[in-house]
C-alpha cells in the first residue's frame, strides 16, 4: 500500500511541528502550510489524501479555505478548532468539512479520526471498483457511481465525500425509507460518536446542491420520526 499524504495547515508552528513528527512516525507523508492562502494553493496543487485545517489562520480563514476546496474536491477535511460551540461545529459541517477536532486534543484522538476518514474513502473506492453499475437518472440528476460523479442539469455537482456517501446510501435503498440510525451507521460508521444532528446538516447541504427549491424538496424527502428517502426514478418519470 502506498504512503498516504496529509496536508496540515495551522499557523501555530509548534503544533505543526509536533503533529508532523507524530504523523510521520505513523508513516504518513506530511505537507505543511501556515496560512490560509498557502493551504489553498497546496490543496489545489498537491496530491494529498486528507487535509487537517485550522480554523483561525492569517490571510484566509480556515472556513473560507474549506468552502473553496469543497467547490473543487471531495478530499476529506478535518477542521482543527479551539472553539467547541455547537454553531462553530455546524458551520464547519455546512461548509463541507467531514469532521472536526476541538483543541486541545490528544494525538490518539486525531489519529483515530484521520484513519477513520481515510479508511472510509478507501472502502468506498474498493466497493465501487467491484460493483460497477449503470448510471441512474432521477429527475434532473444523473448519478454515475462508477465515476463517483453527480451531474445536475448538465453541471457537475461538487459534493463532499460525506454528502456523496449520504446520497449513495439513500440511492441504494431504491426509494425506500432509510432510518436515521442506519444512515449514520452507513456513512459515519457504527463506532462513530458524535452529534446525530450532523446527519440533518448533511441532508440540508445535499438539498441545497441538488434540489430546485431546498425548502420544498422533491428528491430527498423527510419521513418524520423515521428518516429520509430518495425518490425512485419511476416516481418522477411522468
Amino acid at each position: 500500500m502506498s504512503t498516504q499524504t496529509i496536508l496540515l495547515a495551522d499557523d501555530d508552528v509548534m503544533i505543526v511541528e509536533a503533529l508532523r513528527f507524530q504523523l510521520e512516525r505513523e508513516d504518513y507523508d506530511v505537507l505543511t502550510a501556515y496560512d490560509g492562502v498557502a493551504a489553498l494553493e497546496l490543496a489545489r496543487s498537491a496530491l494529498a489524501d486528507l487535509i487537517l485545517l485550522d480554523v483561525m489562520m492569517p490571510k484566509m480563514h480556515g472556513w473560507e479555505v474549506c468552502r473553496e476546496i469543497r467547490k473543487e474536491s471531495t478530499i476529506p477535511i478535518i477542521m482543527l478548532t479551539a472553539r467547541g460551540e455547537e454553531m462553530d461545529r455546524v458551520m464547519g459541517l455546512e461548509l463541507g468539512a467531514d469532521d472536526y477536532v476541538v483543541k486541545p486534543f490528544s494525538f490518539r484522538e486525531l489519529l483515530a479520526r484521520v484513519r477513520a476518514n481515510l479508511r472510509r474513502v478507501d472502502f468506498a473506492d474498493q466497493v465501487e471498483g467491484r460493483n460497477e453499475s449503470a448510471p441512474l437518472v432521477i429527475g434532473p440528476l444523473y448519478i454515475d457511481k462508477n465515476r463517483r460523479q453527480v451531474i445536475r442539469k448538465n453541471e457537475p455537482v461538487p459534493l463532499s465525500q460525506r454528502e456523496y456517501d449520504v446520497l449513495i446510501a439513500l440511492l441504494d435503498a431504491h426509494g425506500a425509507v432509510v432510518p436515521r440510525g442506519d444512515l449514520l451507521d452507513a456513512v459515519w460508521g457504527e463506532t462513530w460518536v458524535g452529534d446525530p444532528r450532523t446527519l440533518d446538516v448533511h441532508i440540508r447541504w445535499c438539498r441545497e446542491k441538488l434540489e430546485d427549491n431546498p425548502s420544498k424538496p422533491e428528491l430527498i424527502l423527510t419521513v418524520r420520526g423515521v428518516g429520509y428517502r430518495l425518490v425512485a426514478p419511476d416516481e418522477l418519470a411522468s
